[in-house]
């Protein structure tokens, strides 16, 4: 250190501690300073700046701390203070200025003091000052919640409504800094009234569409200032609020406002699955239903858009034709999108098993005995339910008449002994022994299938016409005019009649309405004056799943019939009661089952898949019949089926037409 920093240093007077290292460098006839302290006390540090800066400085008992601060780069005296400002508000300590003394005091109480009003009038970014704010075009009160938080705890802002001011006590760096933040907030609203008229929407329906946009609170709690009115007369849309909101507004307006891809408010729509004029109808009684109900709630005079829907059908193309609004027109289509679809299949198939057997016995032995001087028989059997016997016999033999009488038809089945002696002069007698045993096995076993559309009903029927005498008429008259004899006939049909309505319920379920019916024609029973049928029918509905086996129903019957007439007395007598008694027996035992497997056809491979399986069982039939070498016609090719992947992509092959016999 030089002899001229020496003289400054005692000039300046200042001690210089262990702790405090003021080093002052003369620069161009410029004082600057390195401040360097270490735990300094608050008063040397404002001894030194009073004895840099030439400033007076008065200390408030309450002050007190211990200042820490290091620097590397020279400072002038003014930017020495400014250091030392900044020092005063880190320990929550401020400089207020009152003419030539400046007071150290507490944050606390700085604002009771008296500050500078504006931040041109202070020293630097640290000085406490005042100011006082005119705002224009927001609320003064609105301000004070939204600015309060930047202000610190021993500042001071509040807000005069009268005259629509704020005022802030604060540091002058940040009382610049809240002016700055006020003025962006108060400009002047450009909020205005915006027409928008509409050529293709209506405004109505994109006011709703916008409202429930921009209706919604915003994230950061402001309220919404936009305003959306339909003016349906002139089909415009009136827009309020600020200009940044109305050019957003009018964007999505101009969006919406654009024609229909298709057209305008009539559509051709072609159906693809679906049928056009049972659609139609049903669209088309749906809207008048909710036009009427619209039309109740809110008067007679109410206009409604369901009114001006009108949907016809064009069953030539399979088409329907809308006309409507547009809110009904894109309610309607999605309707349609939703009916129109490609229903699953569905395959039924049927097994039906019956086992019948039956077994009939027939034993017995008639006779009769007459004497010689009379005839009157002395004694004779006749059991009516053993059919005829010796008595019949005799009486047809005895009767006379016109017409012949075939013995042959009074011999009833089975095996029919007789014996006997006939005698003018003696003992006539004749005995007939009848015996008869049958047995007959039944075993029909049908699969008839059927493929059907879901919720579609579909039938099955593979059978005969069988005729049934349902009455007579023959003339008895000598007239020539009389009635023609004639006999009237009813056809039933007989056989295997499949109905089924099927439902496809969630997952791979279906709900199945089954009528099943066999009937077939029975053994001729004695007695009968016409055919008779057998008939099982199965009415029922069941929930099965895809593919699962169902048993429908059935008849385990067993049915055994014993019948015997005797002679009292003698007819149970061992050995020679048989002469007094004829015994039949009947024993019938069905077995009748009834199964059902449904299979969901819901692709095209699937169907494919099932298909293919019934084409390769009759394939295999007839290259089975063409391997055994039988054919009735040998000149003529054998019908064959090609394989089911070419069959598949051209028609099948027709009969072969008759050749002219050339090989």
């Amino acid at each position: 250190m030089n002899h001229q920093s020496r003289k400054v240093l005692r000039k300046l007077g200042v001690s210089m501690l262990a702790l405090v290292v003021v080093p002052i460098v003369l620069l161009a006839q410029q004082v600057t300073i390195t401040p360097n302290y270490k735990e300094a006390d608050i008063r040397q540090i404002v001894e030194a700046v009073s004895a840099v800066t030439d400033r007076n400085f008065i200390i408030d008992p309450r002050v007190n701390a211990k200042v820490t601060m290091l620097s590397k780069t020279p400072m002038t005296p003014d930017a020495f203070y400014e250091a030392f400002l900044a020092i005063l508000e880190v320990h929550q300590l401020a400089a207020m200025q009152s003419g030539d003394i400046i007071k150290i005091i507490p944050n606390a109480t700085a604002r009771q003091y008296g500050s500078p009003m504006g931040t041109d009038r202070s020293a630097g970014d640290d000085d406490i000052v005042t100011q006082v704010i005119q705002v224009n075009n927001v609320g003064a009160a609105q301000l004070v919640p939204i600015l309060r938080p930047l202000i610190p705890q021993f500042g001071h802002l509040a807000a005069h409504p009268g005259s629509n001011m704020l005022i802030i006590s604060d540091r002058a760096g940040n009382v610049a800094r809240m002016v700055s933040i006020i003025r962006r907030i108060d400009l002047s609203s450009d909020d205005d009234i915006e027409v928008i008229p509409l050529q293709h929407a209506s405004s109505a329906e994109v006011v709703r569409v916008l409202t429930a946009l921009t209706q919604q609170p915003r994230a950061d709690g402001a309220p919404v200032s936009t305003s959306l009115v339909a003016d349906a007369r002139t089909n415009s849309v009136l827009v309020g609020g600020d200009k940044s909101d109305r050019l957003r507004l009018r964007t999505l307006i101009t969006h919406l406002d654009t024609p229909l891809e298709d057209g305008g408010d009539t559509q051709v729509r072609y159906l693809r699955y679906a049928d056009a004029e049972e659609l139609a109808t049903k669209l088309q009684q749906h809207f008048q239903s909710q036009a009427t109900a619209q039309a109740a709630a809110g008067g007679a005079a109410a206009p409604t858009q369901n009114s001006e829907v009108s949907v016809w059908a064009d069953t030539q193309t399979n088409a329907i034709v809308v006309n409507a609004p547009p809110k009904m027109m894109r309610s309607l289509m999605q309707i349609v999108d939703k009916l129109d679809i490609r229903r699953a299949q569905v395959l039924v198939e049927a097994i039906i098993v019956e086992v019948l057997a039956e077994k009939t016995a027939e034993l017995g032995i008639t006779w009769a005995v007459e004497g010689a001087a009379s005839t009157t028989p002395i004694g004779a059997t006749n059991f009516p339910s053993f059919g005829n016997g010796v008595v019949q016999l005799a009486g047809a033999a005895a009767g006379g008449g016109e017409t012949p009488v075939d013995p042959g038809s009074l011999i009833g089945e089975g095996i029919t002994m007789g014996i006997g002696r006939i005698s003018n002069t003696g003992v006539s007698f004749a005995a007939i022994l009848r015996a008869l045993e049958g047995d007959a096995d039944t075993n029909i076993i049908s699969t008839p299938s059927l493929v059907t559309t879901d919720n579609e009903e579909a039938s099955l029927n593979v059978g005969q016409e069988v005729p049934f005498l349902t009455g007579s008429f023959s003339s008895t008259g000598g007239n020539v005019g009389a009635v023609n004899p004639f006999q009237t006939i009813q056809r039933e049909q007989i056989g295997v009649k499949l109905t089924i309505t099927p439902q496809i319920n969630e997952g791979n379920s279906l709900l199945l309405k089954i009528n099943q019916e066999i009937s077939s024609i029975a053994q001729s029973v004695e007695g009968a004056t016409d055919l008779i049928t057998n008939q099982r029918i199965v009415e029922t509905t069941v929930i099965v799943d895809d593919g699962q086996v169902l048993v429908l129903g059935g008849l385990l019957e067993d049915v055994l019939r014993e019948s015997e007439q005797r002679v009292p007395i003698l007819g149970s007598i061992p050995v020679l009661g048989a002469l007094f008694r004829a015994q039949t027996t009947d024993k019938v035992k069905t077995n009748l089952l009834v199964f059902i497997r449904p299979k969901i056809l819901r692709d095209a491979a699937t169907i494919s898949t099932e298909t293919n399986a019934k084409y390769n069982i009759i394939k295999d039939i007839l290259d089975k019949t063409n391997e055994d070498g039988i054919n009735l016609m040998p000149k003529e090719e054998a019908f064959t089926l090609p394989p089911f992947e070419e069959a598949d992509r051209r028609e099948l092959p027709t009969a072969p037409e008759a050749s002219d016999g050339s090989q």
